[in-house]
């Protein structure tokens, strides 16, 4: 196990994964899976070498993933900033979201949303933005994978209720208006999963395809030989080249948006720290692929629980609400 001088100290997480939805039809198990991977590679000493404490990450899933917690989560990083200037935060949301056309205001939609009053209940952008912009980190990355195909809902059904149902709602990835508005200050980033009434895809039952993807730029697969640590540039460039990949292999068109205008900064140790030889990730390639796996195997073995890849006996609880 690595000392606590080759953690990633400086790091702090927020994973929101909606999941199972107070209103059924819109639940998104995946997503969960999504967070659960995410988290397991974070923690992961011989990976991101995130510590794995509540000090530096949150996980809200399922009936945690609330418009209340989220709030609170966001002040949590605002906190961890005043106390730790060199702060670098990672918040990453996996769930539906989408427009009002009449008013044009973007929504998350968590897990205590009420569909009847939809834009009162659910957390719209101009909230999560103000919340953002109170996190004074000069290193900070969102991810919002948000608008799901109908094979990460619990039935087709649920899509047209979503689509058709609730008027002027249409589900929809954040627009480059948005992006720009969750971007702006220094060392701000944005990444979405998709682009426009582009879907977000999935793999298989284990993760989504841009999820997937992300999880291979955490093991360096936009990294060169020689580096040690993973970039904000490292995993756009991985993501903008794979995800629209790997979603034409099943006739369909899903291109990452990213917003570029903040500074490049890093997000993560590679490998913990020992990262690439002068083969770099050709030479690793397929241990990083056997360990998305094993995560997921781990996921889909134990349910809600994660279980860290590296002790085996260790149960990782990935719905708790750490606080």
């Amino acid at each position: 196990m690595s000392n606590n001088f080759n953690k990633f100290n400086h790091g702090y997480a927020l994973l929101i994964g909606v999941g199972e939805s107070a209103y059924k039809p819109w639940s998104l198990p995946v997503t969960v899976k999504d967070t659960q991977a995410i988290y397991a590679a974070l923690i992961d000493s011989e990976l991101c070498a995130y510590p794995d404490d509540k000090e530096h990450i949150r996980v809200l899933n399922n009936q945690d993933a609330t418009k209340a917690n989220i709030l609170d989560g966001l002040n949590w990083l605002k906190e961890k900033t005043i106390t730790d200037s060199e702060a670098t935060i990672f918040i990453y949301y996996s769930g539906h979201g989408g427009v009002n056309e009449k008013t044009n205001n973007y929504y998350l939609l968590q897990h205590d949303v009420n569909p009847m009053k939809l834009e009162k209940s659910a957390l719209s952008a101009e909230t999560f933005t103000q919340a953002l912009r109170e996190i004074e980190a000069q290193r900070l990355l969102v991810v919002i994978d948000s608008c799901h195909a109908a094979g990460m809902a619990t039935s087709k059904q649920a899509d047209l209720e979503l689509d058709q149902e609730f008027g002027d709602f249409v589900r929809r990835a954040p627009s480059k208006g948005l992006i720009d508005e969750l971007a702006r200050g220094k060392g701000r980033v944005v990444f979405t999963s998709s682009r426009g009434e582009q879907k977000s895809w999935i793999k298989d039952e284990s993760s989504s395809i841009y999820t997937y993807h992300f999880l291979e730029a955490l093991q360096g697969a936009g990294n060169k030989p020689g580096d040690t640590e993973v970039r904000i540039s490292n995993i756009m460039n991985h993501l903008g080249k794979a995800v629209p990949e790997s979603a034409k292999k099943i006739n369909q068109e899903q291109i990452p948006q990213n917003d570029t205008s903040g500074e490049d900064f890093v997000i993560a140790k590679l490998r913990g720290g020992k990262g690439f030889s002068d083969k770099g990730w050709d030479e690793v390639k397929s241990e990083a692929i056997q360990k998305i796996n094993k995560i997921a195997d781990v996921i889909n073995q134990h349910g809600k629980f994660i279980t860290n890849i590296n002790e085996a006996q260790g149960i990782h609880i990935g719905d708790v609400y750490h606080k």
